[in-house]
């Protein structure tokens, strides 16, 4: 996969630090992401969508996936790409950890796919 850097310096596949807000917006927390969208609609919006990543890897769950080279994506612990995704404004990226290896970006979208009952193109 060719990656393209963008004028915001992040590109699909990149593991991010990101200041989520909680489900109930009583607050926030710096959390790590990995970039989903593509470096196309990162270009045209001021948005960019991301999957949350968690270290807690005891629950798989439908759209999560396993990240097997976790250091490799600048990670401090073995962690989940979750099938948690949202749209945030790039200003809200702190910065960038890493960046997802091959094999886990194609399971990633894979899940994704799965999850939201998408069908891959031909």
């Amino acid at each position: 996969m060719k990656r393209m850097q963008l004028m915001t310096g992040y590109s699909r596949g990149d593991v991010v630090l990101v200041n989520f807000v909680f489900s109930d917006e009583t607050g926030e927390r710096r959390r790590p992401a990995v970039i989903v969208s593509s470096d196309t609609y990162q270009q045209s919006r001021q948005e960019t969508i991301i999957a949350a990543i968690t270290s807690r890897t005891d629950r798989i769950l439908v759209g999560d996936h396993l990240i097997g080279d976790w250091r490799g994506a600048g990670l401090l612990f073995p962690s989940v790409a979750t099938g948690i995704i949202r749209t945030i404004k790039q200003g809200m990226i702190a910065k960038r950890l890493g960046t997802m290896a091959r094999t886990d970006m194609q399971a990633i979208e894979g899940n994704l796919r799965d999850a939201l009952g998408l069908k891959q193109r031909s």
